[in-house]
């Protein structure tokens, strides 16, 4: 899943630790969420647009495979 969290937290300023520290997750975690690694869960992909004060789809963006696209 690609995203948009090194983006927008570099934009704000913040380095990896800083983040990590203000949502309660460590800087490996997030460091995999930004390289595409890791997906978060439901729980921490909603603090960290909470955080952003944006929605879910404006930073995690889903990409469909093409054999599950409708036609």
């Amino acid at each position: 899943m690609k995203n948009r969290v090194e983006q927008l937290r570099k934009e704000r300023g913040l380095r990896q630790e800083e983040f990590a520290r203000l949502i309660r997750v460590s800087r490996q975690t997030v460091s995999s969420i930004e390289t595409g690694r890791y997906s978060p869960s439901l729980e921490l992909a909603f603090t960290i647009s909470d955080f952003f004060g944006l929605p879910i789809e404006d930073i995690f963006i889903h990409e469909r495979s093409g054999s599950h696209e409708k036609t």
